[in-house]
């Protein structure tokens, strides 16, 4: 069995000051989540209540509600406290349905795997 060490107690005790603020948390796989943190661990795992993940596409963005919602702490990346006087976006940026942002997110899941194949056939080029 495995124990928390003293350096495990620095990451968790430095959450408490976040208890009950809203956060954005940034994922190992590139999501961005907000919530009020309202629960942790010694490992980090943290509970965000009224948790939405904010998916952003070029100019396009939507934030899809979760509800309660647990992170496991090895795949944090990044907390940081919202500033909810300043929580305003870009102007540029348009706010969508969710339907809308997960179209933008296949088309634009293809064309990354276009750009990739592509390159993939030009490689006996040698450009370089």
């Amino acid at each position: 069995m495995s124990w928390a060490g003293p350096d495990d107690v620095y990451l968790s005790t430095s959450l408490a000051s976040y208890l009950d603020k809203k956060l954005l948390v940034l994922l190992r796989d590139g999501r961005k989540l907000m919530g009020t943190l309202c629960s942790f661990d010694q490992f980090a795992n943290a509970v965000l209540e009224g948790a939405c993940e904010r998916v952003i596409v070029g100019d396009l963005y939507c934030d899809i509600p979760l509800g309660l919602y647990v992170i496991r702490g090895e795949n944090v990346v990044l907390i940081g406290e919202l500033d909810l006087e300043r929580e305003e976006l870009p102007s540029h940026m348009t706010r969508v349905s969710t339907a809308e942002i997960r179209r933008a997110q296949k088309a634009e899941r293809e064309a990354t795997d276009l750009k990739g194949s592509m390159r993939k056939r030009m490689e006996f080029l040698d450009l370089d």
